[in-house]
């Protein structure tokens, strides 16, 4: 009997993995590089894997063991090659389902494309789902695990489902205190994150350059604020920047190689804090479990959650 297609749905008791290659063109946010970038369907247990195509194939695991450095984006690095820019591509993959996928693309970094996760999803729902006939494996959280760094915090607790909270605070009249708050599915990140976009202050735009960051930065692929407003509106959502900072967090979660059960609470944090908590997690096999259990993920299918105060408590 062949794995059954899925079109949209999936059954979170067994792995899956997408039904057909897709593929888009793209240039990098921060090296400005034009990137090929392709989707493929991969066996069960594979796990989410970039390959770096002109490099024959050079295979990274989307793992905590090959982050390379976090400074305004998640790089992997394995044996010296380098991939850039990881998190909305992964935030997408991760939330939609996906267990097992090959991404490959030739160059090194994944294209920013609108600075969102929606051309993402949009890649992966022509994709399709296909369920692949293996157990589906999920890492379980057992006791808390925080992270904490100059006023900035970022915690992982048990739980029976994967939930985030994510609370931001900068200095400017269009941001401020922002807080999201969400039970992680599919839906949920569709109809909450995946259109928030990356964002900057106009005043960083030189610095970054001068440090050989942005160079494939534009008004298309990134909010920009002023001094008291935003250089190229309007904002999808008024707290964009808040989900936006949700959906990194995804993205980096990712990294721990198994849909998560646990709460994660993070505040003031970024990718160094986010990956920081990967790797700590990973390394005290006493704090998580790996389960099969379908019953643990049911919260999952339940109807998305979200919450987003105006200011944090």
């Amino acid at each position: 009997m062949a794995d059954n297609v899925l079109p949209y749905l999936s059954n979170p008791m067994f792995q899956s993995t997408i039904h057909r290659p897709v593929e888009t063109l793209g240039v990098g946010l921060h090296t400005g590089v034009h990137t090929h970038l392709r989707l493929l369907p991969a066996p069960p247990d594979t796990g989410i894997v970039f390959r770096r195509v002109d490099l024959d194939d050079f295979p990274i695991e989307a793992h905590g063991h090959n982050v390379a450095r976090v400074s305004y984006a998640t790089s992997l690095m394995k044996q010296g090659v380098l991939l850039s820019t990881t998190e909305h591509l992964l935030a997408a993959t991760y939330s939609y389902g996906i267990d097992n996928i090959f991404i490959d693309l030739d160059n090194i970094e994944i294209p920013i494309l609108d600075g969102s996760a929606e051309p993402f999803l949009q890649l992966l729902d022509q994709a399709g789902l296909r369920r692949l006939r293996r157990k589906r494996r999920y890492l379980k959280v057992l006791k808390p695990v925080e992270v904490v760094e100059d006023g900035r915090r970022i915690a992982i607790y048990p739980a029976n489902e994967f939930r985030v909270r994510c609370y931001v605070d900068f200095p400017h009249p269009l941001v401020g205190q922002q807080q999201v708050e969400l039970l992680v599915n599919r839906e949920s990140f569709r109809q909450v994150l995946s259109r928030a976009r990356t964002f900057c202050f106009e005043s960083d735009i030189e610095p970054l350059r001068s440090m050989g960051l942005i160079r494939g930065g534009s008004l298309d692929n990134a909010i920009v604020l002023t001094k008291d407003g935003v250089m190229n509106g309007p904002l999808r959502y008024p707290d964009e920047f808040g989900r936006h900072k949700a959906l990194d967090l995804i993205g980096d979660l990712a990294l721990v190689g198994l849909p998560l059960l646990g709460r994660v609470e993070a505040r003031k944090a970024g990718h160094s804090l986010h990956t920081q908590l990967v790797s700590r997690l990973l390394s005290d096999p006493s704090a998580w479990e790996i389960t099969t259990n379908e019953h643990a993920s049911a919260s999952s299918r339940r109807t998305p959650e979200f919450a987003s105060p105006a200011s944090a408590d």
